[in-house]
């Protein structure tokens, strides 16, 4: 690549349309003339170490120097466009990448778009116009409104999840997963044990002797590798691949036509997505075994710095619990095993519930035994009568209202007697639908005496009562839910009474592993992945079907597998509110592309497609790698980039954590889906020998949210807040059109007819202020409220700034060359310390308040000093990019500042005398700063209303005044 021209582009010119004052229309030349500037010259093109990607003058990355990649959260690309909400951690992270550029990293940060949506595919149901056509246009609408912002992003490094080498390597990822195992015994690249490993190894273990599973169709006892057939060969295989089709508990939701997976429906039992309702079905589906990473999924969080609350989020959804696994023998059919985390009750255990779609209940007594209870049978004749009736109206029911019903006088007894194995005594088998087959083993053992639920069902069904915590005289009637002595809770061989619950639950733990009917434990709320989708936007699974109907692998020369023509994009489900009713995948309607013939090694052969899609899920697991190296078409990512950009110690810090992304930003709703999601992908990448980095992301940091004033009228109804005016004559103190209307803060959005959009902040102040105001109005990981006539506030910033360098009237640079004094050099230098220890915490709001305070300094001054004037520029440009590289320009450079280095304070000049400022809100002290003796009022107020505490304190509520008592006291005072 030759050197690109590196001139500068001509200053603005005095002219009747653009004034030298900093207005809007000056703004917005600036900004546009920059952003061309920038494209054409490849300013924020990130260099790899190797392969085509160079920086702007063609040339590679020094691969000593320190990279940092930081990189935002997927956005997918709605039709509505951005409102000023959407931007704020594009601006955060852009703040961040500039200012680490400047630092002398090699920063590479990028942004693609997640492009297989529900949205578009609802928009193609109801238009009948293609998905891709819709989600291209609004990508091209918000690629207009992000550059219009001026994000440093590399444009060569952009694409969507939809472009077809993009689902070429995602179908490839997904068939790594399909052709791998977990071996427990494997030691991964980390030193750690359990791992993925292809499943040829298995094969040959299997051929070197490793014993067979008996619970696979056509396996038998003492059977060998040798003696198995082709198909049941297969079959053994397939049952252990981490990418497997199963017939398992669904939740199935027939709004949507689809199934989703557990992380996708609400605590109300419903979607996520349209809020419909979801029921359990047993449907065969592709599963992905994260299970088998849940370990590591927990135990790796605290090698990495995401926030407490995430990762507190993380763990509760893995839910790892220890205790037991107990098998109760059933009296004329198989054994019932439970699991519980409190074995140290068994002997309290007096019924066992199973869960409707327990295989149990596919055979049950004919009789009811010699003594059932009438209130046990649900006023059927048979056990079988009470089942099959109980099955069908468990299964209009969703997950939460199963889960609402426990404890009522809901369920049957099935007619079954089990064992309990510490006592002997024989227990009633009933079902219930709270007892959920896809959570733990599908059954309980239930002791009333121990649980409110267990104890509410004993009463509902008269059921017996037995205690195994003491209790003082006159506890009331009820579970014991504490812990306490243990008593009657022996037998001829094993006294639990008397032991504190830990020994005890140990000691029946080993007493059952000695009988061999248990064992100690470990369970997880998590549940393996449901990865299909009867849905037509998504990846199409790069697999068909055999005349045996085994899933085999097509090669990857055959990649990707495109998405075909279909009649219609509508899944269909016949009735959507009818819990029983089936999916019928879009895919299936393309006959021609379902059955196809292909040779695949054993000559041609007729096979049958997946109908089914991937997840949206699927494209955003692996994104991150496709940014390091996004024209690659011989492997997922150059093993050399992936080590420089996020291998362990890349960053040139010398440490060795487990690599990753440096920066990550994004909301918190993503704590569980995509973050778990991702990160399981890229620990069975990671343990394949694709990837370095034992974590995708290392550091995450969850931006707050910008809220807007939401009014209503007298029927509750959200009307425009452009058109609310204040009034002093309304109850409320708002009107719209003559009638009072109520406020309060709430999500900006169409829907609540609040939306403010970039546009209209890029045509009334310019981008730069939009970015300023969005870095000023808090602390960055808190929600904040929008109030558009504040912006002024940064506009104002922004003109004094230009003033201080530029005469508005003749457009001269009015800046001195003499020396600061020795005032001015304390306060630079302070600032340039103070600044450069926000960015790089990440407090972006404080750094400005600093700035602020720095550039009110220098308008005190009859001229700007140079050296002042021009670190205040270079500190400026992270947040106000386009005014700086014009005033930079106008200051006689001719070079881009976006790699000039940022300014570094002189110690000589911070060495100065203290005093501590106590900041309050109201009277009440939310905070501390050390300032100068000398300080200001001005630079005061501004570090009072930037402080974390202070702003914690307001809770978004105006200021009506702040009283300054310099140096030692500042109180805000809110409306």
């Amino acid at each position: 690549m030759t050197s690109q021209d590196t001139s500068a582009p001509a200053p603005s010119t005095p002219s009747a349309e653009v004034p030298f004052r900093y207005t809007a229309a000056l703004a917005q030349e600036i900004e546009l003339r920059w952003q061309d500037e920038w494209q054409r010259r490849g300013t924020f093109h990130a260099a790899n170490p190797v392969g085509g990607l160079t920086d702007g003058d063609g040339r590679l990355a020094d691969a000593t120097r320190p990279s940092f990649f930081v990189m935002d959260m997927f956005p997918y690309p709605s039709g509505a466009g951005l409102h000023v909400g959407h931007p704020l951690g594009y601006i955060a992270t852009d703040v961040v990448a500039r200012y680490r550029r400047m630092q002398g990293d090699n920063v590479l940060h990028a942004l693609g778009f997640d492009a297989f949506g529900l949205p578009a595919e609802q928009y193609a149901v109801e238009t009948g116009q293609h998905p891709r056509t819709t989600t291209e246009a609004n990508i091209e609408i918000m690629q207009r409104q992000l550059r219009r912002l001026g994000l440093a992003h590399d444009p060569r490094r952009s694409f969507a999840t939809i472009d077809p080498d993009y689902v070429r390597w995602t179908q490839w990822i997904f068939l790594q997963i399909f052709e791998s195992w977990f071996d427990e015994d494997a030691v991964r690249p980390d030193g750690g044990r359990g791992a993925a490993r292809p499943v040829t190894e298995l094969v040959a273990a299997y051929e070197a002797g490793r014993p067979l599973p008996t619970d696979v169709e056509g396996v038998v006892e003492g059977a060998t590798w040798a003696d198995l057939d082709a198909v049941t060969r297969r079959r053994v295989v397939d049952a252990q691949r981490l990418a497997y089709v199963s017939e398992t508990p669904v939740n199935w939701c027939p709004g949507l036509g689809t199934v989703l997976a557990n992380e996708e429906v609400t605590a109300d039992g419903r979607s996520e997505r349209g809020n419909f309702p979801v029921f359990q079905r047993s449907l065969r589906q592709w599963n992905m075994r994260i299970t088998a990473y849940a370990d590591r999924l927990v135990d790796d969080l605290e090698r990495i710095d995401w926030p407490d609350k995430v990762k507190a989020m993380q763990r509760n959804w893995i839910g790892r619990s220890t205790g037991a696994r107990v098998r109760f023998a059933v009296q004329g059919g198989s054994e019932v095993e439970v699991f519980t985390t409190r074995p140290d009750t068994l002997f309290g255990a007096t019924f066992v519930v199973v869960a409707p779609e327990h295989p149990l209940l596919d055979e049950v007594p004919s009789a009811w035994p010699d003594g059932t209870h009438a209130a046990w049978t649900g006023g059927h004749r048979t056990p079988a009568d009470a089942v099959a009736a109980y099955r069908v109206e468990s299964a209009a029911k969703t997950a939460v209202e199963r889960q609402a019903d426990a404890g009522r006088k809901t369920g049957v007894f099935t007619g079954h007697l089990a064992a309990n194995p510490v006592n002997g005594e024989l227990l009633p088998v009933f079902t219930a639908d709270y007892v959920l087959m896809g959570y733990g083993t599908g059954a309980i053992m239930a002791v009333p005496g121990g649980d409110e639920r267990d104890f509410a069902f004993a009463q509902a069904f008269e059921l017996p009562v037995v205690y195994t915590v003491d209790a003082p005289d006159g506890t009331p009637e009820g579970a014991r839910t504490g812990d306490g002595a243990v008593i009657n809770s022996s037998n001829d061989e094993i006294s639990l009474d008397g032991l504190p619950v830990a020994e005890a639950k140990a000691a029946i733990i080993a007493w059952l592993e000695r009988h061999g009917v248990g064992e100690g434990t470990v369970t997880y709320r998590l549940r393996d992945w449901l990865f299909s989708r009867q849905r037509y936007w998504g990846e199409p699974f790069p697999i068909v079907y055999d005349e045996n109907d085994l899933p085999v692998a097509l090669p990857a020369h055959a990649l990707p597998v495109p998405l075909p023509d279909v009649p219609d994009y509508a899944p269909r489900t016949f009735d959507p509110d009818d819990a029983q009713s089936s999916p019928e995948p879009p895919l299936g309607r393309n006959d021609d592309w379902v059955h196809v013939t292909l040779d695949l090694g054993d000559g041609p052969k007729r096979y049958r497609r997946d109908t089914n899609t991937m997840p949206n899920w699927a494209g955003s697991c692996w994104y991150y790698l496709r940014y390091l190296d996004p024209t690659n078409d011989e492997v997922l990512v150059d093993p050399e980039l992936e080590r420089y950009w996020m291998g362990p110690g890349h960053s040139g810090d010398g440490d060795d954590r487990v690599g990753g992304v440096d920066l990550y930003v994004g909301g918190v709703e993503h704590a569980v889906l995509h973050l778990l999601y991702a990160r399981f992908w890229h620990k069975v990448l990671f343990d394949l020998g694709h990837v370095t980095s034992a974590e995708p992301f290392h550091r995450l940091f969850n931006q707050g949210y910008i809220q807007a004033d939401v009014f209503r009228d007298e029927r509750l109804v959200a009307v425009p807040a452009v058109e609310v005016v204040e009034d002093e004559g309304s109850a409320t103190g708002f009107s719209w059109q003559g009638r009072p209307v109520t406020r309060e803060h709430g999500k900006m959005g169409k829907s609540l007819k609040n939306a403010v959009t970039p546009d209209e902040m890029y045509a009334d102040y310019g981008a730069d202020t939009l970015r300023v105001y969005e870095m000023s109005m808090g602390p960055l990981d808190q929600s904040r409220p929008w109030e558009t006539r504040a912006v002024v506030g940064s506009q104002r910033y922004l003109q004094r700034l230009w003033r201080n360098v530029v005469d508005e009237t003749t457009g001269e640079v009015t800046v001195t060359d003499d020396a600061p004094s020795d005032e001015t050099s304390r306060l630079l230098h302070r600032t340039i310390a103070d600044v450069t220890a926000d960015m790089a915490a990440m407090r972006l709001n404080t750094a400005i308040a600093k700035l602020i305070v720095l550039n009110n300094h220098l308008t005190t001054l009859p001229a700007a000093p140079r050296a002042a004037a021009e670190a205040l520029v270079l500190m400026t440009a992270p947040v106000a990019p386009h005014i700086a590289e014009e005033l930079w320009l106008r200051l006689g450079h001719e070079q881009s500042l976006a790699r000039e280095p940022f300014p570094v304070a002189d110690p000589a000049f911070l060495v100065e005398e203290t005093v501590t400022c106590v900041l309050q809100v109201q009277g009440k002290v939310r905070g501390r700063v050390e300032v100068r003796p000398d300080v200001a009022d001005d630079e005061l107020t501004a570090l009072a209303l930037a402080d974390a505490g202070v702003q914690r304190a307001l809770a978004g509520r105006d200021v009506r005044t702040v009283i300054v008592r310099a140096p030692r006291l500042v109180n805000v005072v809110p409306a």
